[in-house]
């Protein structure tokens, strides 16, 4: 239930300043109003709405440097977990890398997007087991939740950066070059915030732009 409010709020549907009525949701997920409550207050944990009281929840302030601030935490998580999996990944680990690499250049000329990013899930989802850090793993996508599925799916079918910066990751996983395999990877995930606001402008969702710094 919770991702799903999450989408309507990043897809522009719910606005910041909106009240979330309740039995509406309800009725478009098809649960009761308890659930509904439930992922209402999760989404109040992660700053998504703000609850105020006798009145209900309402969608929080989202700005732009919001969406660089989680890109920032995602690219320093994300290339700290890279950095040890250049100390620790295995020639098997390396192999399903080139594998998915593989199955990347197939799926780009047949033109399957959902393919593409369910291929750019996988190849990042490799590099964190091979960090072997189950805690760090678990803050990165703690902070990826914050984003709806669909945008990271957007992101992995930018074909062009994909199959640019993949290789260069796996070389330095490849030659166990921490430092460049953190750095790779913190640039892969931080240029990706810029996108991510396009495509927020072009869902309409910041429409006073008077309130964005």
């Amino acid at each position: 239930m919770a991702s799903y409010v999450r989408e309507q709020i990043m897809s522009g549907r719910f606005k910041p300043g909106d009240f979330l009525r309740m039995e509406p949701i309800a009725e478009a997920v098809g649960v009761s109003n308890t659930p509904v409550r439930e992922g209402l207050l999760t989404l109040h944990n992660e700053g998504f709405v703000q609850l105020v009281p006798r009145r209900g929840f309402v969608v929080a302030p989202f700005t732009r440097q919001d969406v660089r601030d989680l890109f920032w935490a995602q690219a320093k998580l994300a290339g700290e977990l890279a950095a040890r999996a250049a100390k620790n990944i295995t020639q098997a680990q390396l192999s399903i890398l080139e594998s998915i690499m593989e199955q990347l250049e197939k799926a780009v000329e047949v033109g399957d997007k959902n393919l593409i990013a369910d291929l750019g899930h996988a190849f990042h989802r490799e590099i964190n087991l091979a960090a072997d850090s189950n805690r760090l793993a678990l803050l990165l996508a703690g902070v990826v939740r914050h984003m709806p599925n669909r945008f990271y799916a957007s992101l992995e079918s930018r074909v062009s950066s994909t199959r640019e910066q993949h290789p260069l990751i796996v070389d330095a996983l490849r030659k166990r070059s921490t430092r460049k395999a953190r750095a790779l990877m913190e640039e892969h995930i931080t240029e990706s915030a810029d996108y991510v606001i396009e495509m927020l402008e072009q869902s309409g969702f910041w429409d006073d732009e008077a309130t964005e710094p």
